[in-house]
């Protein structure tokens, strides 16, 4: 592992910059939590910098659910939890096998098809009716996020691809979002402790981020709770285009 130049200014700042991202994320601007180990891999490996992310956000779960307690969507997280824990465990056994690149670029194209799809369908006036819940496809979308989740943090757009032409609330999408990945990441403090991820220099330089994450999650709840659902979906869907868009240029760049 690295060693974090904390005397840097640079670093610094990278490192703050993740851990407000981290925080907005939480408190429901989801489509900005996948960019959160990308800009920390500018100062550290990127296998590093998600585990330096991963008690954060276990932290941060915490408060984000307690601000949302009580808004998911339970059938949604029945049918897609299952497929999220054999993701995480797929994850895990295949870690020295998969190239994080890879993984990177599929959920980049993923993020962007699906994002595509639904400015296709707002061209030609043709608005998508809410689809009604699918196990299957809830179990697939489950599972790529558990998966990509585990390898970089970066479950959001799958979750999304499944979530988003629900149509639910705002609310309810976004409590459902925070239940999610809460249980996701807890799960996933076993596998990288047993890959050695969390060494003393790793869970310091968590600890000294968290206090800024939390007080984040607070103002991206304060701002979706005045968000009507007009302007939270294509917002939503714009940071996932985002999102999609730094996936592929990293997974390409990796390969």
């Amino acid at each position: 592992m690295d060693t974090i130049a904390f005397h840097d200014p640079g670093t610094i700042l990278v490192l703050a910059l993740a851990a407000v991202i981290v925080g907005l994320s939480k408190g429901g601007l989801a489509g900005l939590g996948v960019m959160a180990v990308p800009v920390l891999a500018l100062v550290l490996p990127p296998v590093q910098a998600a585990a330096i992310l991963l008690p954060i956000l276990c932290l941060t779960d915490l408060v984000a659910t307690w601000n949302w307690w009580g808004t998911w969507n339970r059938r949604t997280l029945l049918q897609m939890l299952p497929g999220a824990l054999l993701g995480i465990g797929v994850g895990w056994l295949t870690a020295a096998v998969v190239p994080d690149a890879a993984v990177l670029l599929i959920v980049g194209v993923v993020a962007l098809a699906f994002v595509g799809r639904w400015l296709w369908q707002v061209l030609h006036r043709r608005p998508q009716a809410p689809r009604p819940e699918a196990p299957a496809k809830a179990s697939f979308w489950g599972g790529l996020a558990g998966y990509t989740s585990f390898v970089a943090h970066a479950g959001g757009p799958p979750f999304q691809v499944y979530t988003l032409p629900l149509g639910l609330d705002p609310r309810i999408l976004t409590g459902t979002s925070v239940a999610f990945f809460a249980i996701v990441n807890y799960v996933k403090l076993i596998p990288y402790a047993a890959l050695g991820e969390f060494d003393t220099q790793n869970l310091g330089t968590s600890a000294a981020l968290a206090p800024l994450a939390v007080a984040f999650t607070f103002v991206g709840a304060w701002i979706i709770r005045r968000m009507r659902a007009e302007v939270f979906y294509p917002i939503t869907y714009a940071l996932t285009a985002l999102v999609g868009l730094k996936l592929v240029w990293d997974g390409i760049a990796g390969l």
